[in-house]
Parts: C-alpha cells; structure tokens; sequence
C-alpha cells in the first residue's frame, strides 16, 4: 500500500511503540480536511491473534498521543484514532497476500495493466515480488510495487476463515 511522505515518516516515529508492546504496526492513514481537523488512522496487530484487544489500542493510542505531541508531525488539529486492521484488513505486505491466499481482495493498482487499473479476484500466489490474482476473466499477476491500496472482501468464506483462526487463539 502506498503511503505518503507524512504517512510514512509518522510510521517510521510510532513502529517502535508498537514493537516494544509485542504488536506489529499495520498501517498509517491520514484523511480529512484542514478546516475540519484531520483523522490520524493507526492500525495495529498481535502477530500472534492478528486482532488488538481494547486495553492494547488505548495503552498504544495514549503512548503514541504522547510521542505525537512531542514529534509534532502533523500540522495543525487531527484526531487520533487507534484500531485493529479488522476482518476485511488492509493487504501491506507481501506476507499480508501470503497470509490471506486463497480468500477475495480487491486491489488497486497504478499504473495500469491493459488499461485495468482495479482488480478483484481470489489470491492465488505470491511469487516472487508479484501477487497472482484468479480474477473472473484470467489470472492476473501484479507486481506488488504497482499496488496503491489493497483489502480483503468481506465475503462469507473469510467469515467461517476468522472463526477457525478465533478458535486457534483461544
């Protein structure tokens, strides 16, 4: 998933919070408008469970509040919102399709395969640095470099997948 610079650079001061707590940093989104305040979206995760519990998102959001105050990346009000990825997660890493294979995304990429630039299909492979989607047309490889923004489909299949892997936490 592409970020931008400020997205980035705001990943690069929180990932160490999320690591010294056990939990991998998932993604880092900004949005809203100057007038109206901006939104800064952080999702995080155990490796473990792939889900982040209550008291995790608000001892990670107060820790992160702390060090945002004093960094001062971001220009002006924003409101800080800490979550989980969820069940139709964000897909950031080629160990996010690995992981996920065999379920539906939807995947936006730039620049444009044959004048596509949105896919969706079920993740068939990573290989080497490209993800294989079988979409209802063909299958489709897409260089991982080329993915804008990519997430899974809410779909009754990866529903029955997050209760097998709910049972496997507990």
């Amino acid at each position: 998933m592409r970020q931008t610079p400020a997205e980035k650079k705001i990943f690069d001061i929180i990932e160490p919070i999320a690591q010294q707590k056990g939990l991998r940093l998932v993604c880092v989104n900004i949005s809203g408008q100057e007038e109206g305040g901006k939104i800064l979206q952080v999702m995080a995760e155990s490796p473990e469970t792939r889900a982040l519990g209550i008291d995790d998102c608000a001892a990670l959001s107060r820790e992160i509040s702390a060090v945002m105050d004093v960094e001062d990346p971001i220009q002006g009000h924003y409101n800080l919102e800490v979550s989980s990825p969820g069940i139709d997660r964000p897909l950031v890493t080629l160990d996010d399709f690995e992981t996920f294979r065999t379920l539906e995304a939807k995947v936006e990429i730039m620049p444009p395969i044959q004048g596509q630039k949105k896919f969706r299909g079920f993740i068939e492979a990573v290989e080497d640095d490209n993800v294989v989607l079988r979409t209802d047309l063909d299958d489709i490889e897409i260089p991982f470099d080329t993915i804008q923004k990519a997430k899974l489909v809410l779909t009754d299949d990866l529903i029955e997948k997050s209760k097998k892997f709910i049972k496997k936490r507990t």
